[in-house]
């Protein structure tokens, strides 16, 4: 008794948006909300039959009211009801096989959240384009809440659309849902739909649809329903059956249920127990009835419209009359219902459900410790630890605890404790964790934690406690490795040496490959810092060819510093080579998006980028979505500018509006804003550019390596302005972190960063006015380890300097040079400004040919337009030209105010013209503007 879809066409419209930009390669998230009955599930069915006109394959998941004692409900269910070309691409991603009927459940490895969710988007890319729903979202359990937060954030330019439905009137003010919802609708991808209830007209058209109806009866379900459309079709039901019409809701569906034949009650009070759905075979075991009995007593139910046939089994027609016959059945009858239920199922976690409903404490006890240890195979943390949490609060209120739990109270709280952190809650960990026995493990776990939480003191008594009551060797390696780590960046990390010495030694006689691994990274890292370069890359050499190590977290580390230190060293081929093989293991295991698998992408797109190899790192970038929400999107969207701004790409404007909120984070503020500042630079506004770099150097610490290319910058950009002021400050923030670094031991540059170091040199000269070719020889000669677009840049600057002493045919080569890779690069902003600097030197045309004009103008090189303007000028009168304010221009293009009112100012006397209005139409005369 569905009816038509009446009343909705706005918010139908609104998914269907979302749906026409998925299918265009905008991924998006609609959010539909509204009270019980309302017509969410209509909407949905509306849309998933717009969808499957249009091409898409379609995946349904219900989530159920069994709190977290299911991980992934609905990702299991819309698997098992998908098409079969759908169900054979999920099988042949283990992590989301095991989700499948039939499927072992693989042991746990590490990272298998993180492996799940990979495999998801995976599966949604090979199937693509997707629409995915997800209903009842207010009883999903912790796992597919973060699920959802995953997919919201990840999905950008694939094809796939993710809707998901939740009651409004059950979200209580600590409902665990409130707050993911406040989270995902300040996402620039999430659509929020609400279903308020249909006016009066609307709700007269949809019983109108429902059957025939007097005025009198039409005006008493209207005033009665109160704009709810199920609430309608049950009131309907009742005056068609001849029924009296009683108050409240609860009242009207059981007067419903009062009128089946004993037998269909006592079924349907069965079938309430079961929950939303249940299968037929279950529910005649239940039910206790015999076949035939059975069976007319649930034609009976099915033709009333209570329950509906699902697959192999029923459901009920809605929630609300689920709710309401399992609220209205009696105490002992409901206890003896779940006890039933809990007799015939096999699934640990519904197993715990009903033995706890039943009163059945040992058996929740028993179901519960296995749930917990099903949930970790399928890598649901939160809900394992959930699981593990129920079974130890039922500890003391059972006989032989542990002979039904299969292992100790300390055991299984150490699992609970390990669940907690890997579902990201440290601090329960740790809390839990310090009230066991401190045995090695136990001591090894906190160590690692609290070194997470920043508590190095702590983490440091942790570690010393593990290894002073190892019992067995490899137990040992594993705590003197977490020891080491815990002491490399205090007070005493001096003693890292030995310490890794130790658990090296330690690990190999007893076989620990993850306790050698973990002691060589952290040795390596020690003695990097060190400024033993080569004994450092050694070491994670050697921590790489010692892989696999058991420990998937710690392969993807070890892989990712063995790029990481052969890209700072120069070593690009390695670096390349070390960063596919590790992005290579990481999307095999699902693992792409992981913190690891993350950072090989970024690292192997700045391999791309230094080498020269610009297309490839712009096809990588473009999987950096610019739309981002969370520090690590902002992060990895940062990067993208290395190439944008450097070709000049339009995407860098709409970039940096999205990172902007982000900019109080230190590493994006560094990233992007350091970009940001290049980006003025280019475009003649040297004022913003320094406000950029004075603004990221002001949250760095003393001696960080990142302010020697933010004071090359700096200088690059007081050079342009003309100025001095703030020049030796630069170089000497610079030259402190070359020379001792944030601790004091020393910097250490690696090749890049030593060119860097030389440029700062060179543009300090360059502010006061010295054009010194040695110094620009040596960064030329610094940056020619294979940063090919950092050559090319200092051979511009060498160029003018040795035009500037006079050797004029140098100066054209080193001009020549630059050019021919700037064009290979479609470097536009580097090639506008050597064609800027070739004429002003009369050079000739040389082998470049001619500097694409389309992009990126090199204003910070001189570069002008018509009129004399420079080209950030242009800009700046175009906006001038719409009525923008000098507030509002400041604002579009990311500077200054004062910057734009001095902008303003050039171009009124450059125009010789005094209002704003005379320049717009003089600019028009002149051909500057359209």
């Amino acid at each position: 008794m569905n009816g038509l879809l009446v009343g909705r066409s706005a918010e139908l419209a609104g998914l269907v948006r979302a749906l026409a930009s998925a299918a265009g390669g905008l991924a998006g998230v609609a959010l539909v909300g509204g009270d019980a009955g309302i017509g969410k599930t209509r909407l949905i069915t509306e849309l998933v039959g717009e969808a499957r006109e249009r091409g898409f394959n379609v995946l349904v998941g219900q989530c159920a009211e069994l709190g977290d004692a299911l991980p992934y409900l609905p990702l299991a269910d819309a698997l098992r009801g998908a098409e079969p070309a759908v169900r054979e691409a999920a099988a042949a991603h283990p992590m989301l096989g095991q989700l499948l009927p039939g499927t072992e459940s693989a042991p746990s490895t590490g990272l298998t959240q993180q492996r799940l969710f990979g495999s998801l988007l995976g599966l949604l890319a090979d199937v693509q384009p997707v629409l995915f729903v997800i209903e009842d979202l207010h009883w999903a359990d912790r796992s597919t809440r973060d699920l959802l937060v995953f997919l919201s954030r990840m999905v950008q330019s694939e094809r796939v659309c993710v809707v998901g439905t939740y009651r409004t009137d059950d979200l209580h003010r600590r409902h665990p849902l409130r707050s993911v919802l406040a989270e995902l609708k300040r996402l620039p991808t999430v659509t929020n739909v609400e279903l308020g209830p249909l006016a009066s007209g609307a709700m007269s058209d949809y019983i109108a649809s429902l059957g025939d109806v007097d005025a009198q009866g039409l005006g008493l379900i209207v005033s009665r329903a109160d704009g709810n459309p199920f609430y309608a079709e049950e009131l309907f039901a009742a005056m068609a059956e001849g029924d009296s019409l009683p108050d409240g809701l609860a009242s009207l569906l059981l007067s419903r249920v009062e009128v089946l034949s004993e037998a269909g009650q006592r079924v349907l009070r069965a079938a309430a127990v079961a929950g939303r759905r249940v299968e037929d075979e279950l529910l005649r075991e239940v039910a206790g009835l015999p076949l035939a009995e059975f069976e007319e007593a649930v034609r009976e139910i099915v033709s009333r419209g209570l329950l509906k046939v699902r697959g192999h089994g029923y459901a009920f027609r809605h929630a609300l009359l689920q709710e309401a016959v399992y609220t209205d059945l009696l105490p002992g009858e409901r206890t003896r219902l779940h006890a039933a239920f809990a007799r015939l199922l096999t699934s640990p976690a519904e197993l715990a459900h009903h033995h706890l409903a039943g009163h059945d404490l040992p058996g929740a006890l028993a179901a519960s410790a296995e749930a917990g240890r099903a949930a970790e195979r399928v890598g649901a943390p939160a809900e394992a630890h959930s699981h593990y949490d129920r079974a130890l609060s039922l500890w003391e209120r059972v006989d032989d605890a542990a002979g039904l739990a299969g292992e100790s109270r300390a055991e299984l709280a150490f699992r609970s404790a390990v669940m907690a952190a890997d579902s990201g809650d440290n601090h329960r960990a740790a809390a839990q964790l310090r009230v066991l026995p401190q045995t090695s493990e136990v001591s090894e776990r906190l160590a690692y934690y609290l070194y997470e939480l920043d508590d190095r003191e702590g983490a440091i008594a942790a570690a010393q406690q593990a290894v002073d009551s190892a019992e067995e060797p490899a137990m040992l390696a594993r705590a003197l490795a977490s020891y080491g780590r815990a002491l490399l960046w205090s007070p005493r990390h001096q003693e890292v040496e030995s310490m890794c010495a130790r658990a090296l030694e330690t690990a190999r006689a007893a076989g620990a490959r993850d306790a050698e691994v973990g002691a060589l990274l952290t040795l390596g890292t020690f003695v990097e810092r060190r400024g033993e370069l080569d004994r450092a890359r050694e070491l994670i050499e050697t921590a790489a060819k010692s892989l696999p190590s058991g420990n998937l977290a710690m392969d993807l580390r070890a892989r990712f510093q063995h790029a990481r230190i052969q890209y700072e060293q120069g070593l690009l081929a390695p670096a390349a080579e070390a960063a596919d093989e590790g992005i290579r293991v990481a999307s095999e295991t699902g693992l792409k998006w992981s913190t690891y698998g993350t950072d090989l992408r970024f690292l192997r797109f700045l391999v791309h980028y230094v080498a020269g190899e610009w297309d490839q790192a712009e096809a990588v970038a473009a999987g950096f979505g610019a739309r981002v929400g969370t520090v690590p999107e902002a992060t990895l969207s940062s990067f993208a500018l290395f190439i944008e701004v450097a070709r000049g790409l339009p995407a860098v404007e709409g970039r940096l509006g999205w990172l902007r909120p982000f900019w109080s984070d230190e590493l994006v503020s560094y990233m992007s804003r350091g970009l940001a500042a290049e980006h003025a630079l280019w475009h003649g506004d040297p004022a913003t550019a320094l406000d950029h770099v004075r603004a990221v150097i002001a949250e760095q610490l003393d001696g960080d390596p990142g302010n020697v290319r933010m004071a090359a910058v700096g200088l690059w950009a007081l050079a342009d302005l003309g100025t001095t002021e703030g020049a030796d400050d630069l170089l000497a923030r610079a030259r402190l972190a070359v020379e001792a670094g944030v601790t004091g031991d020393g910097g250490h540059l690696g090749p890049e960063g030593l060119g860097w170091a030389l440029r700062v040199e060179a543009e300090w000269q360059r502010v006061h006015g010295r054009l010194d070719v040695p110094s620009w020889r040596r960064v030329v000669e610094a940056f020619d380890f294979g940063f090919v677009y950092e050559a090319a840049r200092a051979r511009w600057r060498l160029a003018e300097a040795l035009l500037a002493a006079g050797d004029r045919g140098a100066a054209q080569a080193e001009w020549e040079l630059a050019r021919e890779t700037a064009g290979k690069l479609r470097a536009v902003p580097l090639e506008n400004a050597l064609l800027d600097f070739g004429r002003r030197a009369r050079f000739g045309s040389g082998p470049a040919g001619t500097a694409r004009a389309d992009a990126g103008s090199g204003g910070g090189a001189g570069s002008a337009g018509g009129g004399g303007l420079t080209a950030r000028e242009v800009e700046v009168l175009r906006l001038v030209a719409e009525g923008l304010t000098n507030r509002e221009i400041a604002e579009r293009l990311f500077i200054a105010q004062k910057t734009v009112s001095v902008h303003v100012s050039n171009i009124l006397g450059k125009l010789e013209v005094s209002t704003r209005t005379q320049a717009a139409a003089t600019a028009r005369r002149q051909g500057l503007l359209p």
